[in-house]
């Protein structure tokens, strides 16, 4: 027994071979590289600053500079 050929929605009929067909434009396209929103900067801080936990087991404060 083979697939469906055509799928009803909402009263419509559509060809089970032009869906998947869309569906792999679909992902071809969000395959795309995006461009960013804004500009990226560099994180300039020292490695164990550049995250939560190193910021709380490493707090800088009150260090002397």
């Amino acid at each position: 027994m083979s697939g469906p050929r055509y799928l009803v929605i909402d009263g419509k009929r559509y060809r089970w071979a032009d869906i998947l067909r869309l569906r792999q434009e679909q992902r071809k396209a969000a395959k795309k590289e995006q461009p960013a929103l804004f500009s990226l900067k560099e994180d300039c801080r020292p490695p164990s600053q550049k995250t939560a936990c190193g910021r709380y087991q490493q707090p800088t404060l009150f260090e002397e500079t």
